[in-house]
């Protein structure tokens, strides 16, 4: 869990330089922005899935669904936030630097430590 996340701040930092290169300021704060919201998510997840005592396979699921909910609504929270008071976001950059974020966990979970 924690190279997963690791890898994903180093994506989001490497989108944040791109953006930041290529569009500027802006470009780089929607990046960074994008990257962190899924990282936020992923860590409240990890908090509730890891922090529960279940001792039945019923409990486990039920812990496990809590979070996955729990990391969706932070999600969508986040990003309604973003793209209500951000008014100067760059929505392609900011998408696409939460789309790899969600890629980056998922492929980061397969390597090794």
């Amino acid at each position: 869990m924690i190279t997963a996340m690791r890898w994903q701040i180093y994506a989001t930092a490497v989108l944040g330089l791109l953006a930041g290169s290529f569009i500027g300021v802006h470009g780089a704060v929607s990046a960074v922005l994008g990257g962190i919201i899924n990282q936020v998510a992923d860590l409240a997840y990890a908090m509730l899935a890891s922090g529960s005592r279940v001792r039945t396979a019923g409990n486990t699921l039920r812990a496990l669904f809590r979070a996955e909910a729990v990391r969706v609504i932070l999600i969508v929270l986040q990003m309604g936030w973003v793209l209500t008071s951000c008014k100067d976001v760059v929505h392609p950059v900011f998408f696409i630097a939460f789309a790899v974020s969600v890629v980056v966990f998922r492929t980061a979970i397969l390597v090794k430590e």
